[in-house]
């Protein structure tokens, strides 16, 4: 590589012995970083998905590489510009990679200052327009770079909630695309437009704009903030168990996705996310050498995100997850996915005879929702059972199950008594609301973003800032007066207090019942498989039926102006 670096610079009229020593050194050192971060990037691939501690050490090396290699090129730019023949588009790739390695050690982390700093190398490479000669070399595999840039770019600003820069990207994006296609009569090009028909896809699933007094909008975030979760007060008594891990699975039907992400995916791992906060502020610039030190606070539990997975994907990072598992830790599972129903009458209840939820076979699947087998005396294969979750319970358990069949998951049972939830969507919406599916479920978005699901169900599609910012006020105070309800309940199972004491937990408890308490004092939503379920049950009247709750809804609504669309007969005897 060094000797054709300099070789070139001979056929171009230099002699080689003209190239002084030290500019000889500056070439044959870039080339072997060079190399040698490519093989290092290369092997990121080869390194188990699942586990958390044996790819930190090589995440570390990789690092180093990348920060010497990036420190390298700035200190010789005008050498490597000379004799090496340096182009700006390659300055852009190791920028491009260096944005990539910080993304996946954000997926493999959960911790969300990376994020911020993938979008800073990926920025600069905008800003200075590293890819702008790119267009003019006839070399299709180059502009194939700048492209899955631009859409790496999009996956970190949708997760950074960047919706202005997103905007300003997919349409530079499909400028490229059109550019590319125009130039290259390539084989791709549904791909790529298939990519800009997701993106934009995903910018719309939000039901509900928020907007500023000149029609901008607003973006929300839906991370935990300081204020997010109800504080304990004085006299709650609940279990000391913190969320360590969470398996994001996703396996919908027609959802709304991008890149591996379904909507669903999207907003349930930023429900179980700390609002990011910068690393600049801890570490040198280009803040690549400490990378690897954790910011000094509590950390996000660690997540695994799941898109569309087999049975034996799904089985075998459930089982690296729990053998990991910290003690006083709990493992959340978050399931989004198509219900898998049983085809064939059992005369037994057990934990494999109500279905439960679809994992990815390679085989087309037929009849939509529900997946016919051949023979009907066997259980369904591509499908988590309730049953395959049992010996997982052996450790603190919270469950979520967001599917047309989450009610299988009602007949479980708790064989080792440790702590175990599972909250469980409802089956079937009221027909108004059912066109709502490829945007993501209503129960998930409750679980994510309750004032916007709650707007939503009330007829309503924009509301202007300073109303919202009034309406979440209020929304806090109600989340207290679940956390009351909850912990001073008398008759409520042990498992929900036991979890309680987790912020992230303790959000997700009080979203639910606010959740169901909305969905049962609705004029539409009639039918108990329209309803939540848990298990075990929550006490009615001391939670989902509570009058006092039931007030608080009453009194949000209306806020907003929407009270016609409850049932006020509820508070009768209030």
């Amino acid at each position: 590589r060094t000797e054709l670096a300099l070789k070139g610079i001979m056929s171009s009229g230099g002699a080689e012995d003209d190239i002084p020593q030290a500019e000889r050194k500056t070439v044959t050192d870039f080339c072997y970083l060079l190399d040698k971060s490519k093989q290092l990037f290369n092997g990121l691939r080869d390194l188990p998905q699942y586990g958390q501690k044996q790819w930190q050490s090589y995440f570390g090396r990789t690092f180093d590489v990348y920060t010497k290699l990036w420190k390298f090129q700035q200190q010789h730019r005008q050498v490597l510009d000379n004799r090496y023949g340096l182009k700006r588009w390659q300055i852009g790739e190791i920028a491009s990679k260096i944005g990539q390695l910080y993304y996946h050690y954000y997926l493999r982390t959960s911790e969300t200052s990376y994020l911020n700093e993938a979008f800073s190398f990926y920025s600069a490479i905008r800003q200075r327009s590293y890819y702008s000669q790119v267009n003019k070399e006839d070399r299709p595999e180059l502009v194939v770079k700048k492209l899955r840039y631009y859409a790496r770019f999009i996956v970190v600003c949708l997760l950074l909630n960047k919706m202005d820069v997103v905007k300003d990207l997919v349409k530079e994006l499909s400028d490229e695309i059109e550019d590319y296609t125009h130039r290259f009569n390539t084989e791709d090009q549904v791909e790529w437009n298939l990519v800009l028909q997701e993106v934009a896809a995903f910018i719309e699933a939000d039901p509900v704009m928020v907007l500023n007094d000149d029609n901008t909008i607003v973006i929300t975030s839906n991370r935990l903030s300081e204020t997010g979760a109800p504080l304990l007060e004085q006299g709650m008594i609940v279990g000391q168990l913190a969320l360590a891990d969470a398996l994001i699975i996703g396996n919908c039907n027609n959802q709304v996705k991008f890149s591996e992400l379904t909507i669903d995916m999207f907003r349930m791992l930023q429900a179980l996310e700390r609002e990011p906060m910068n690393l600049a502020s801890q570490m040198n610039k280009p803040g690549m050498q400490e990378s690897t030190e954790k910011p000094a606070r509590r950390e996000n539990p660690h997540k695994y995100l799941l898109y569309k997975p087999t049975f034996s994907q799904l089985y075998t990072f459930l089982a690296a997850s729990f053998k990991e598992l910290p003690a006083n830790s709990v493992l959340l599972i978050y399931l989004s996915a198509t219900g898998v129903f049983p085809s064939g009458r059992s005369d037994s209840e057990g934990p494999y005879d109500f279905g439960g939820v679809l994992t990815n076979s390679n085989r087309d699947i037929i009849n939509g929702d529900a997946i016919h087998k051949r023979n009907q005396s066997y259980k369904e294969m591509h499908c988590l059972h309730p049953g395959d979750l049992y010996p997982f319970t052996r450790k603190p358990l919270f469950i979520i199950v967001d599917s047309s069949n989450s009610v299988a998951y009602k007949n479980f049972t708790n064989l080792f008594g440790q702590p175990l939830v599972c909250l469980l969507s409802p089956t079937a919406y009221p027909k108004a609301l059912q066109d709502q599916s490829q945007r993501g479920s209503l129960f998930t978005l409750f679980l994510n973003n309750p004032l916007m699901a709650f707007l939503f169900v009330s007829g309503l599609s924009s509301m202007r800032r300073g109303l919202w910012e009034k309406c979440q006020d209020y929304l806090r105070k109600i989340n207290r007066d679940i956390a009351q309800l909850l912990t001073h309940s008398r008759s409520i199972d042990q498992s929900f207090l036991q979890f309680f004491g987790d912020e992230f937990l303790r959000l997700l408890l009080t979203r639910f019942i606010f959740c169901s308490a909305t969905m049962r004092m609705h004029k539409i939503f009639r039918e108990t498989r329209n309803y939540p379920e848990s298990y075990p049950q929550l006490p009615r009247d001391e939670t989902v039926e509570n009058p006092h709750l039931q007030k608080h809804i009453l009194e949000l609504a209306s806020i907003l102006d929407v009270r016609n669309v409850f049932l006020e007969n509820t508070l009768d005897d209030y």
